[in-house]
């Protein structure tokens, strides 16, 4: 594949990094208009890195565009007159609906819209993925793309902005558990570095059990409750407290606000 990466700030160098790890490209461009910082990522011998976004769109299959929703517009604009029916263009900026992107370019483009987590930088992304009509014959590799970097999910493009607050803001959320969790067992005589092992590494191994049996959460927490029930009831003193409310409500409610944003 001839990837071109338009943007090699943060989010494009984490979702180059995938790539080349896992050897997922023939060639790949890398832009940025200031090139010094990222000069080092011409030692793969297949990467290119520029300050033309034309000359590696040119030159390349598909196309990542990651740059800011502002410099976006103009970006299309000026290259879409070399843009051909081999380009798949994928937009990682959120909040740029597909509708708006075939303003600029036409419909008769391959568009994927995909939202990745900043668990990116660790191959761990949970990404969401949408795309126009035609869009839809290339969706699959954009999965292949972005499998590298963690589990994809095809979406309709009306979820994105829900999927941002899950996905996105949900790091977040799952950060302040393992800090309630490491504060917890500091509690209970744990010293702070012993705590914090404990919660991250039991949280990926919740995780790791739901994906590797395929089951929901419910029957999980039945089959690793111990024999005296000690799970069951410190997950009741949890609901008790009204930590899962809190949780969902705080989530539904960065959602209602985000809506809110979008709407006005």
């Amino acid at each position: 594949m001839k990837i071109a990466i338009i943007g090699a700030g943060n989010l494009g160098l984490a979702i180059a990094k995938g790539i080349l790890h896992t050897n997922g490209a023939t060639t790949m461009y890398l832009t940025k208009r200031n090139t010094k910082s990222i000069k080092d990522w011409e030692k793969y011998g297949n990467v290119t890195v520029t300050s033309d976004n034309l000359e590696a769109i040119k030159n390349s299959d598909i196309l990542i565009f990651a740059v800011q929703p502002g410099h976006f517009t103009t970006l299309l604009e000026q290259s879409k007159d070399l843009l051909t029916e081999k380009h798949v263009i994928i937009s990682t900026i959120t909040g740029y609906s597909i509708p708006k992107i075939e303003n600029s370019i036409g419909t008769d483009k391959f568009i994927i819209r995909s939202m990745p987590n900043t668990a990116i930088s660790v191959g761990k992304s949970m990404t969401c993925i949408c795309s126009n009509e035609l869009g839809k014959k290339r969706i699959d590799l954009a999965k292949a793309i972005f499998n590298r970097m963690g589990h994809t999910l095809e979406i309709p493009e009306d979820q994105m902005q829900a999927a941002t607050v899950i996905c996105a803001s949900g790091i977040a959320f799952w950060m302040r558990l393992i800090r309630a969790t490491t504060q917890g067992a500091i509690q209970l005589g744990f010293d702070a570095k012993e705590a914090q092992e404990l919660a991250m590494h039991t949280c990926n191994g919740a995780a790791s059990l739901l994906i590797e049996s395929g089951s929901h959460p419910e029957e999980e927490i039945d089959r690793v409750t111990t024999p005296k029930g000690c799970t069951i009831e410190g997950l009741n003193e949890m609901e008790h407290q009204g930590l899962s409310s809190s949780l969902i409500k705080g989530i539904v409610s960065s959602y209602e606000k985000i809506s809110h944003i979008k709407k006005g």
